[in-house]
């Protein structure tokens, strides 16, 4: 397994490596410039202000000599600074949203786990009763709304007509002259409905494939087997078959582990939430390319170290692949 996980790590530098290129090609290919974006009308910017700018930020060398620049500085771990008029460092932007951007993700997928591991191992054991039939139509009914149409929803009726939730932000305007438990209280009301609306369709994604994943297992010859030699229906269930069964769930978990920091920026947009998502979606659109290589750096890293933690738990999960990999 020592082995198995330093050819891994090795291996994860090339890949990052070659993320890199990709994005900063992709980037810088993409039309319009950061010294051009929103000035193009404005009398007042003159075609040396804009060449003053692109000498001032390095955008006049070469793509390659920009990379490696980019790259020099990547080494020790430092991000340069924003493109934006506040110049600040790309690493401080981010510090400030990632706090946001976990909570939510972090809770989503508690309540994720929380709900959809039961819903699956139910549907699985109750096969084809009407308690499966209506988690399937519950599941389907999750994959086919629109998280932005059920945010607006649950905007306009809990929060517009009826008032029992806050529809934007973090905290109400008089959120400093409260108490300490007041705080927490306001903080989370005003993230219920970002949490509802970010997990309902993993919940329906991730319930569905704990069902198949049960009634693969549950099909299993040592399933038949260890009916027959008399073992109680419930430790087949929840001691040999849940874990073999949790397989397809840990391979989710792994690969969700870049959206914790990634966010959603249709929910951070649509709730107006200070999160990752956001932040990326407005340096894209401003064509901020130290913050955008920023974020996707980090985007990178957690990926192939979600993929890695994935492999991990499947060989903790599973023997078979223990052994397979140490022999």
């Amino acid at each position: 397994m020592t082995q198995y996980l330093l050819k891994r790590l090795a291996g994860m530098i090339p890949l990052l490596f070659g993320i890199t290129i990709i994005s900063f090609g992709m980037m810088h290919l993409a039309p319009g410039e950061p010294v051009v974006v929103g000035q193009e009308f404005n009398p007042k910017v003159s075609a040396q202000d804009i060449e003053r700018l692109r000498a001032y930020y390095g955008l006049d060398k070469p793509l390659y000599e920009q990379y490696l620049n980019w790259l020099n500085r990547l080494v020790v771990l430092d991000f340069g600074k924003s493109f934006s008029a506040d110049g600040r460092d790309v690493i401080d932007k981010i510090s400030e949203r990632i706090p946001v951007t976990l909570w939510i993700n972090i809770l989503a997928m508690l309540l994720i786990i929380a709900i959809a591991i039961p819903i699956g191992i139910i549907s699985a054991v109750k096969r084809d009763s009407w308690l499966d039939k209506c988690m399937t139509v519950f599941v389907f009914i999750g994959f086919a709304i629109p998280s932005f149409w059920l945010g607006l929803l649950l905007m306009i009726g809990l929060g517009v007509n009826m008032g029992w939730l806050p529809i934007s932000g973090l905290h109400d305007y008089n959120w400093q002259q409260m108490g300490f438990w007041q705080q927490q209280m306001d903080l989370l009301s005003h993230l219920v409905l970002p949490i509802f609306v970010s997990a309902i369709g993993g919940l329906a994604g991730m319930s569905r494939f704990m069902r198949s994943g049960m009634l693969e297992v549950i099909r299993s010859d040592y399933i038949t087997t260890a009916r027959a030699m008399g073992v109680p229906e419930q430790s087949i269930r929840y001691r040999l078959a849940l874990k073999n069964a949790m397989l397809p769930i840990i391979t989710l978990l792994g690969l969700s582990i870049p959206g914790l920091i990634g966010g959603s920026v249709i929910v951070e947009q649509l709730f107006s939430l200070p999160g990752m998502g956001l932040l990326f979606f407005e340096a894209v659109m401003s064509r901020d390319y130290p913050l955008v290589m920023g974020i996707t750096v980090i985007g990178a890293v957690l990926t192939l170290l979600g993929n890695l933690i994935a492999d991990i738990s499947y060989a903790w999960a599973d023997p078979r692949i223990r052994h397979g990999r140490n022999g």
